[in-house]
C-alpha cells in the first residue's frame, strides 16, 4: 500500500490550551478549515465534509490519541480518504507551534499516484491557509502568524 505525506507548521501567538480547544471544537472547523464542516459522531469518531454539496467528500475519522493540549491523532476511515492524521501543538516563543501532518493512501490507484505531484503542493497550500485562518481566529487583528 502506497502512502503519501503532506504537512504544514505555523507559529500561532496563543497558548497551546487555547489552540487545542479551537482545533478540537469540531463544529467550528468551518471557520478555519478550507471548505470543511465537521462534527463529532461518537466518543471517538468525527465526520468532516469537504466541498460544496453535492460536490465534495465525507471524511470519517476515528480519534486514536487524545492528549490535551498537545496532540490529536486520527485514523481516516472513509471511502475517499484513508490513512492517518496528526495535529501536534507545542509551546513556542510566547505562543504555540502547530504541526499538522497527514499520511494518506491515495484514491484512484495509479491515476492518484500519477496526479500526486500536482495535487501535493495544492494540499500543502490549503493546510497552510487553514492554519493561518485558525491563527486569525485566535489572534484577531495581528499579522504575527508565520509559516514555518
Amino acid at each position: 500500500m502506497t502512502y503519501v505525506y503532506a504537512g504544514a507548521a505555523l507559529h500561532i501567538p496563543a497558548p497551546p490550551e487555547q489552540v487545542f480547544a479551537l482545533i478540537t471544537d469540531w463544529r467550528r472547523h468551518r471557520e478555519w478549515m478550507f471548505m470543511t464542516d465537521a462534527r463529532q459522531v461518537g466518543e471517538h469518531a468525527v465526520e468532516a465534509y469537504t466541498g460544496v454539496r453535492p460536490f465534495g467528500f465525507l471524511d470519517t475519522m476515528t480519534i486514536t490519541t487524545w492528549q490535551p493540549p498537545t496532540l490529536v491523532l486520527v485514523t481516516h476511515t472513509g471511502r475517499f480518504v484513508r490513512g492517518h492524521g496528526a495535529i501536534r501543538i507545542r509551546p513556542q516563543d510566547g505562543g504555540s507551534r502547530v504541526i499538522w501532518a497527514e499520511r494518506l493512501r491515495l484514491p484512484f490507484g495509479p491515476l492518484g499516484r500519477a496526479l500526486w505531484p500536482v495535487v501535493r503542493p495544492v494540499s500543502v497550500a490549503l493546510l497552510r491557509h487553514s492554519l493561518r485562518k485558525l491563527s486569525g481566529l485566535l489572534t484577531p487583528g495581528t499579522r504575527e502568524a508565520r509559516a514555518v
